[in-house]
């Protein structure tokens, strides 16, 4: 086991704990993504694995051995770790490779260099080596601490909200290149976020919580096929939620189905069209039926009165 967090006690504050007998495994090796909604103690979490913050009671494991955050170390943070978060810490008069290659050796500097250009690629930075961290965009100095990150070889990556700063292309683009650089360095991951849909199917194990409160801790399509509450099934984008009385209307088998899964039928139930609207790939359309508005997706338009079921 990579790393083990028992009986962890955390708060800011003694009127609000935390994190109550908070436990958790990771296994060496894994991308495991950190989900929840802003507040929910990700962030915290990250931390206190990093060894940025002291916690009150409980134990952190890491690698066979434990950790002691702040108190225990004279520089913070922890050995065979690399933490990349919203502060990206890098050398202000370097240049972006400078800044990258800050960790590897100098015995070797043409493996120095090739490695710096390796890692540049991954980050889609080529083009930006000789730049000064000043002339960046705030998506791509991320990515040079990123880089900077990777180049030491972490038995343990840990990323915060890692492409929050990201347009929609670099983003497609930098997520396969990171998670495939991970898996075949065998560096295990640990990525918090709020958007699972953008990194799901690139993901070991989906860890939720919910004002500091583990609420799921699943593989990901256990995940989103059975979420464990409305709050769970949400992070994967848009859903349609039912509550006791409406599963029962609707004759369905759970309490929230994705627009996806739901489906034009000649047999079915009677729903009116109040909005067709093209999203893309598919057309987003809101329908009424049995006096509850619900959302579902189809590849065409559609008007007036349909049939749908539950799949």
């Amino acid at each position: 086991m990579l790393l083990e967090i028992n009986n962890l006690q955390f708060s800011y504050s003694k009127e609000k704990p935390l994190f109550q007998n908070l436990n958790l495994r990771f296994e060496e090796g894994k991308i495991i993504a950190l989900a929840g909604e802003s507040g929910c103690g990700k962030s915290t979490l990250l931390s206190l694995i990093y060894g940025l913050l002291d916690w009150e009671s409980g134990e952190i494991i890491f690698n066979g051995q434990k950790l002691f955050g702040p108190k225990g170390n004279l520089v913070p943070g922890e050995a065979e770790m690399k933490f990349v978060a919203q502060n990206f810490d890098l050398m202000p008069y370097a240049t972006v490779a400078e800044n990258v290659g800050k960790f590897i050796s100098n015995i070797n500097l043409n493996q120095k260099k090739e490695t710096v250009a390796e890692l540049l690629e991954v980050v889609g930075l080529e083009d930006y080596a000789h730049i000064l961290p000043k002339y960046l965009s705030g998506g791509q100095q991320q990515r040079v601490a990123l880089a900077r990150a990777l180049s030491v070889l972490p038995k343990l990556l840990i990323l915060d909200e890692p492409f929050s700063n990201l347009d929609f292309p670099r983003k497609i683009e930098l997520r396969e290149k990171l998670f495939k650089y991970v898996k075949q360095n065998n560096i295990s991951l640990l990525i918090s976020t709020h958007e699972l849909e953008d990194i799901i199917p690139w993901l070991d194990q989906i860890i939720v919580l919910q004002d500091g409160r583990l609420i799921q801790n699943d593989k990901p399509e256990e995940t989103f096929r059975n979420p464990y509450n409305s709050y769970v099934a949400k992070l994967f984008g848009e859903v349609n939620i039912f509550n006791d009385t409406e599963i029962s209307d609707f004759q369905i088998s759970k309490f929230s189905y994705y627009p996806k899964e739901i489906k034009i039928t000649e047999n079915g139930i009677t729903a009116e069209v109040l909005e067709s609207r093209f999203a893309g790939n598919h057309y987003w359309n809101k329908v009424k039926a049995k006096n509850k508005q619900i959302v579902m997706y189809t590849d065409e338009e559609i008007a007036g009165e349909i049939m749908i079921s539950f799949v």
